[in-house]
């Protein structure tokens, strides 16, 4: 997938949640929606008076993004989700 303008295309993680009793549960099964994921593709970026304006977002970063936003796909047997650049809220950094 090659997303265009200021679109971003993310795997979505799915968190495990370890139960008192010991068992994992996926959170996907918990919860309607992650929240997480990957980036896979970035977009060319949005124009502002006719200036290209670059995503702050890499490919290979965890981002947080609205839990409504952006459009399911699936390719290929895999999930993923076309956020726009503005829905994204933060990049989880490595400690």
């Amino acid at each position: 997938l090659r997303p265009l303008e200021d679109h971003v295309v993310v795997e979505p993680v799915v968190q495990e949640e370890k139960r008192k009793a010991g068992s994992i549960c996926p959170i996907r099964l918990i919860t309607d929606k992650p929240q997480t994921g990957k980036v896979v593709a970035v977009g060319t970026g949005r124009l502002l008076d006719n200036a290209p304006i670059a995503s702050e977002v890499k490919v290979g970063e965890t981002v947080v993004f609205a839990k409504y936003s952006g459009s399911e796909v699936e390719l290929d047997g895999k999930d993923y989700i076309i956020l726009r650049d503005s829905d994204i809220l933060a990049v989880v950094e490595d400690k």
